[in-house]
């Protein structure tokens, strides 16, 4: 598929079913979803295989990235941009909500960004959170965790755990019901939302609410069988994959720690009630449903839903992806079933 423009990206599902036809992608089974086809081989077509550009300008680029391919936020009672006390100093925060502020206590989830560990900030991850909390009736709140390389690994874990320990002491402060505690992430942040489950349990703490894993990073051992086909994938190929874990996970790291690999901690009871997503052209689609199936094992309420047309990212490239708006609906019914017994936002 050569000659693509941005503009392909945003053409009509309809068009791009007739834009593909003739070449879809397929594996396993699986046959790639259009859209998703044309953003990802669009985004091949303008990197460079095996360039990283310095630390600026690749974070501008997920920034752009989503700018050009995500629905804009939707208009919200309350977003608030705070501050939380993470592991070593107060953390850039946002707090969305469809209720001002002074209203009941709200259920509230702590949302984690994705990016590698590396990419990724408020910004790139503002129209996912707020979809989130219109359509669930949940206070969304987002944290800006330190990032690396500059601040490698436990850095993340340890701000993520401890701006979860904070809203369950001191939620009422926003706005939030410290009883009722959800997180979420997608990515590189589901690992920090799974290792946060992980850790608070470990501490005999109030484990979250309920918990959402959106085609979360779970093992750094890259053995799976979706790992090996995806190494030359959409948006996280094997280099990119790779590249992402070393600014993470410096030399000397055990890759396989529960904190950064949470697939292999040994012991996963009472973990909170789980939805996973994953993508069905995704590197990281096996690991994900190997961790639902440990946590469904280990007595764990799973919800294991691969979209199996999918690529890696697909929840905020909704404008190009509209299937992430139905994934997001998903998410925000989960929720609504865990935090808010079902009731309608």
């Amino acid at each position: 598929m050569t000659n693509l423009e941005l503009a392909h990206t945003l053409m009509t599902e309809p068009d791009a079913l007739r834009f593909v036809d003739g070449q879809r992608i397929r594996r396993g089974g699986r046959v790639m979803d259009p859209k998703a086809q044309i953003v990802g081989e669009f985004v091949k077509s303008i990197r460079v295989p095996g360039y990283f550009p310095p630390l600026p300008e690749l974070r501008q680029q997920l920034r752009t990235m989503v700018k050009l391919m995500d629905e804009p936020a939707p208009p919200l009672g309350r977003i608030e941009d705070v501050t939380i006390p993470g592991a070593a100093g107060p953390l850039p925060a946002r707090v969305y909500a469809s209720a001002r502020a002074g209203r009941p206590a709200q259920p509230v989830v702590a949302y984690f960004h994705g990016g590698g560990w590396v990419q990724g900030d408020l910004e790139t991850h503002h129209g996912v959170c707020a979809r989130l909390a219109e359509a669930s009736g949940a206070m969304v709140i987002a944290l800006d965790y330190r990032l690396a390389p500059e601040h490698p690994f436990p850095a993340a874990v340890d701000d993520c755990v401890a701006a979860y320990r904070w809203l369950r002491a001191h939620g009422r402060d926003l706005g939030a019901d410290p009883d009722r505690v959800a997180v979420a992430g997608d990515s590189a942040g589901g690992n920090l939302a799974a290792v946060v489950s992980q850790q608070i349990a470990a501490a005999g703490g109030p484990v979250p609410t309920a918990q959402v894993l959106i085609y979360p990073a779970v093992d750094f051992a890259f053995d799976t069988p979706s790992h090996r086909d995806g190494e030359d994938a959409h948006i996280i190929p094997a280099d990119r994959v790779r590249w992402y874990a070393d600014r993470y996970l410096p030399a000397g790291v055990d890759r396989l720690d529960p904190r950064a690999s949470p697939l292999r901690a040994r012991d996963l009871s009472g973990q909170p009630p789980t939805l996973m997503i994953t993508a069905g052209f995704d590197p990281l689609r096996d690991e994900g449903h190997a961790y639902a199936a440990a946590l469904r094992n280990a007595g764990v309420d799973v919800v294991d839903h691969e979209y199996p047309g999918q690529i890696h990212g697909f929840v905020f490239l909704t404008r190009a992806i509209p299937q992430g708006l139905e994934c997001a609906d998903e998410i925000a019914g989960f929720v609504r079933r865990r935090l808010l017994g079902g009731r309608a936002p």
